[in-house]
C-alpha cells in the first residue's frame, strides 16, 4: 500500500505546461505518476534539481516539491545524467501549436531538461529573440531562474512592450521576483498560495480563482487551471468564439471548469501530517467544497486505537492550532474526536475524527475525518 500524508493526502504537483495539446496530456500522465506499482516506487530516490543550496545534497523516499527551495523532485539517477531504469509506461508527445507563431527563449541555446524529464532546446537567446506579442512564464524549477539577473532583467525589459505576459503555476514567483506583479492581485498553484503571500507581501495573493488578469499580466493557478488562462488569453485576442471553438477542438468543458479553484477548497485547511511513522495508509475517499470536506484512509498502524487517536490529536493541535472539544463532551476516551479552529479568514470552522478498526485484522483501522464552516 502506498504511504500518505494527511492534509488532502497528497502532495501538491507542479507541471510545466507548454502548449494546450500538451496540457492536457501532461494532466492525465501525472495522475497515471501517482500510482505508479509500489515496487518502482520503493527502488526510487528523490532530489531536487540542482540550485546551488544545502538541499541539493537531501535524498527523499517520494516524489514531490522540495520543501527548501520549491524545486519539483526528480529521480536521483535522472538528476545525475545517468539512464535511470524505469518500469513506467513511455508516452511520445506531439506538441504543435496552430495560429499563434510559438517560439522558446532561454539564457543560451543549450538544452535544458524541465523538472517532468523533457528535454527542450531554445529557439532563442536572450539576445536575439524577437520582442513577443504574448510572453508565457510556465512553473516547474523556477529557483534558478527567480534569481538570476539576467533572467529577470529580460522579463523586465520584454514584458514592457508585450500586449499580454502570462505565467503558470509556479511561474508566478518569477514574475514576482522580477518585480512584475508588485501591487497587483494574483495567484499560483494551491500548495504555492501561503509562500507566495509570504515571499512577496507587496502581492495581493487570491485563492479562489483559476486565473487572475490585471489587464496586462495575466497568472493562472496550477495544472489545468493554465488551461483555463491560456484560453482566456486566446479570446482576448481573437475573440470569444476563437476560444470556444478552441476549447472543443480540445473537449474541454471550459465554461463550467472555470468555476473551480483549487486554492479555495476547504481541504487546504486541514493540517499537514506524517501519516508515514505510524503505518501505511491508502485514501478511500476525500471529497467536498469550499464549505466542508471529508477524508477516509484506510490502513495498518503501529499504534493502538487510543495511541493513535492521541498522536493526531497532538499533530492537528500543534500544527493547525486545533482546538480540542474537552473531554467531558465525549462519549468514551476511544470516541471521536471533535475540534475547532479558525479558517483563513477567521471564521470558525469545526473539525470531527472517528476511528474503527477493521473487523477481525489487528491494528488495521479506518479513519474518518470531517470538517465544515460553522454557519451563523
Amino acid at each position: 500500500m502506498r504511504s500518505v500524508q494527511l492534509r488532502s493526502l497528497v502532495r501538491p504537483a507542479t507541471i510545466l505546461w507548454i502548449a494546450l495539446c500538451a496540457l492536457a496530456v501532461l494532466c492525465a500522465l501525472a495522475a497515471l505518476g501517482a500510482f505508479a506499482t509500489p515496487a518502482a516506487a520503493a527502488a526510487a530516490r528523490y532530489v531536487c534539481v540542482p540550485c546551488g543550496l544545502p538541499c541539493d545534497a537531501t535524498v527523499f523516499d517520494a516524489p514531490g516539491v522540495c520543501p527548501k527551495c520549491g524545486m519539483a523532485l526528480v529521480e536521483q539517477a535522472a538528476a545525475k545524467g545517468a539512464p535511470a531504469p524505469s518500469t513506467k509506461p513511455r508516452v511520445a508527445i506531439l506538441v504543435f501549436a496552430a495560429g499563434f507563431d510559438v517560439y522558446s527563449v532561454g539564457a543560451t541555446k543549450t538544452a535544458v531538461t524541465s523538472a517532468m524529464g523533457q528535454t527542450l532546446v531554445p529557439k532563442y537567446t536572450f539576445a536575439d529573440a524577437p520582442q513577443p506579442d504574448i510572453l508565457v512564464v510556465p512553473g516547474g524549477g523556477v529557483f534558478g531562474a527567480q534569481h538570476d539577473d539576467s533572467t529577470l532583467a529580460w522579463l523586465r525589459a520584454t514584458s514592457a512592450k508585450t500586449q499580454q505576459t502570462m505565467s503558470v503555476c509556479n511561474g508566478a514567483f518569477i514574475l514576482a521576483s522580477a518585480g512584475l506583479l508588485d501591487g497587483l492581485t494574483a495567484t499560483t498553484t494551491a500548495g504555492n498560495l501561503e509562500r507566495l503571500r509570504t515571499q512577496f507581501p507587496k502581492v495581493r495573493v487570491v485563492d479562489d480563482q483559476r486565473f487572475v488578469d490585471n489587464g496586462h499580466i495575466i497568472t493562472t493557478a496550477g495544472l489545468s487551471a493554465g488551461i483555463d488562462g491560456a484560453l482566456h488569453l486566446v479570446e482576448r485576442q481573437k475573440g470569444a468564439g476563437y476560444a470556444q471553438e478552441v476549447a472543443l477542438g480540445e473537449e474541454y468543458d471550459w465554461a463550467t471548469r472555470a468555476k473551480f479553484a483549487r486554492g479555495a477548497l476547504a481541504d487546504r485547511l486541514i493540517p499537514q501530517v506524517d501519516m508515514d511513522p505510524i503505518g501505511t495508509w491508502d485514501v478511500v475517499r476525500t471529497q467536498g467544497d469550499t464549505d466542508r470536506w471529508e477524508m477516509v484512509i484506510h490502513g495498518r498502524s503501529t499504534l493502538g486505537a487510543d495511541s493513535l487517536l492521541a498522536y493526531l490529536d497532538h499533530e492537528l493541535a500543534s500544527k493547525g492550532k486545533w482546538v480540542s472539544v474537552p473531554a467531558a463532551t465525549r462519549a468514551a476516551t476511544a470516541g471521536p474526536r471533535t475540534w475547532r479552529f479558525a479558517g483563513h479568514d477567521g471564521k470558525p470552522w469545526t473539525g470531527t475524527m472517528s476511528i474503527e478498526p477493521a473487523a477481525g485484522a489487528s491494528h488495521e483501522y479506518t479513519v474518518s475525518l470531517k470538517i465544515a464552516r460553522v454557519s451563523g
